[in-house]
C-alpha cells in the first residue's frame, strides 16, 4: 500500500524535461542544478534519471559526494564554491568542479598542495550583487588564477541573472553586456542562462545552460506555467481524506474558528500539513484536487491536517485521493493562492513526506 503523503516523482517527466531544455537551446551542453535534494524531487534518484545530463550543478560539497557515492560518475560543479582549504583535496580525489567568488577562496587556492589541478568556473558579478568578482577585479583575479599550477586551463567562466523571470527587465541584457566585454577573449567555457534564461533569454543560451526549475517541469515566471514550454511537472503531491463530515451553516472549522460555512456543506479532512511543508499561510479558497475538480481549503492548515470544503452534493469518501500539486493542478498555480514561489513549496517538504520514483 502506498504512503500518504506522498510526492511521486515521475522520472519520464524528468528525461521529457531535459530533452525539451535541449531542444531549446540545442547549441549548449546542459548542467542540470539538483541541488536542495534535487529541488525536493530527491538528489541521487533525479541524477539517475537524468543521466544524459552533461553535468550536474550543486550548492553544496556534500551533494556532490552523495551523488559520487550514488555512482554518479559525471561531470559535478559546486555552485557555491568550496568553504574550506582541506575541501581542495576532496575535489581533486572526486573529480568535483568549483565556483570560484572570493578572495578568501583564491589564497586557499595559492596556498593549496594538490595532487592534480582543480577545474574552476570563475563567478563574475555583473549585476546580481551577492556572489562574485567585481568587474573592475576580473582582470586581475583571472591573471591570478591563470598562473596557478593548482588550476586546471582554460578557466571557465559564469556570472548569474539578477532580474531574468522578469522578461521586460532591460537588467539581463545589462549583464550580457557586461560579461561579453569582460570575458570576450577567454578560451575557456562560460555559463550565463539559469532556467529563466534558458526559456526567456536565448541570446545568453552560451556554452552551457543550467537550468534548475524548469527541469522539474516548472516555470520560474509568476504568472507562467512550465506547461507553456512543453515541459510536465515531475512532482505530484498527493494525500487522501481522512474524514468527510457534514457541516452546518454558520458552524467554523479549525484553529481559530475565523471561518465559517454560509451554506449547509461537506467538509473534507485531508492527511497533510505544515508539518509535512504544507505552508500553514494558505490562505481560504487554496484549491486541492479532489476526484477531478478543485475545491477550496478552508480554515487554517494545522500541523498534520487541513480542511477541504467539498460542497452540499459531495460524494466523496474517506480514503480518496486529494492533489495537493501536481499536473491536473499546477503548482505554479498553488504557490500564486498562497503568495510564494513554487521553488519554496517543491523544496521544503519536509521527510515525513514520502518520495516515490514513479
Amino acid at each position: 500500500m502506498k504512503p500518504f503523503p506522498r510526492a511521486e516523482i515521475s522520472c519520464e517527466a524528468l528525461k521529457n524535461n531535459l530533452a525539451r531544455l535541449r531542444q531549446i537551446a540545442p547549441e549548449s551542453k546542459v548542467m542540470a542544478v539538483v541541488k536542495a535534494n534535487g529541488y525536493g524531487h530527491g538528489l541521487l534518484n533525479v541524477a539517475q534519471c537524468m543521466e544524459d545530463a552533461d553535468g550536474f550543478g550543486l550548492a553544496r560539497l556534500e551533494e556532490a559526494l552523495a551523488l559520487r557515492d550514488g555512482g554518479i560518475n559525471a561531470k559535478l560543479i559546486l555552485l557555491e564554491g568550496f568553504f574550506r582549504s582541506v575541501d581542495l583535496q576532496t575535489l581533486v580525489e572526486h573529480n568535483i568542479e568549483t565556483v570560484i567568488h572570493n578572495e578568501v577562496q583564491l589564497d586557499m587556492l595559492e596556498k593549496a598542495e594538490l595532487a592534480a589541478p582543480v577545474a574552476v568556473w570563475l563567478k563574475v558579478d555583473t549585476g546580481m550583487h551577492r556572489l562574485g568578482f567585481t568587474p573592475e577585479q576580473f582582470d586581475e583575479v583571472y591573471a591570478r588564477l591563470e598562473a596557478m599550477p593548482q588550476v586546471a586551463k582554460p578557466i571557465k567562466l559564469m556570472s548569474h541573472f539578477a532580474c531574468a523571470d522578469e522578461p521586460d527587465n532591460p537588467c539581463t541584457s545589462k549583464q550580457m553586456t557586461i560579461f561579453k566585454q569582460l570575458t570576450n577573449n577567454s578560451p575557456g567555457d562560460y555559463t550565463l542562462a539559469n532556467s529563466a534564461g534558458t526559456l526567456y533569454w536565448p541570446k545568453s543560451h552560451g556554452d552551457w545552460i543550467r537550468p534548475g526549475i524548469a527541469l522539474y517541469g516548472v516555470s520560474p515566471v509568476i504568472g507562467d506555467l512550465g506547461v507553456n514550454h512543453g515541459l510536465i511537472p515531475a512532482m505530484k503531491l498527493v494525500s487522501q481524506l481522512i474524514a468527510v463530515r457534514d457541516h452546518k451553516a454558520g458552524e467554523p472549522v479549525g484553529y481559530g474558528s475565523f471561518w465559517k460555512a454560509k451554506s449547509d456543506t461537506v467538509l473534507g479532512v485531508v492527511a497533510i500539513g505544515y508539518g509535512d511543508g504544507y505552508p500553514r499561510n494558505a490562505p481560504e479558497g487554496t484549491p486541492v484536487w479532489v476526484n477531478g475538480r478543485l475545491v477550496p481549503i478552508v480554515g487554517r492548515v494545522s500541523m498534520d491536517m487541513l480542511t477541504v470544503d467539498l460542497g452540499f452534493d459531495s460524494v466523496d469518501a474517506i480514503g480518496d485521493e486529494a492533489v495537493l500539486w501536481g499536473r491536473a493542478l499546477p503548482v505554479e498555480l498553488v504557490a500564486e493562492h498562497i503568495g510564494t514561489i513554487a521553488y519554496e513549496l517543491v523544496t521544503k517538504l519536509t521527510p515525513r513526506v514520502a518520495v516515490c520514483m514513479e
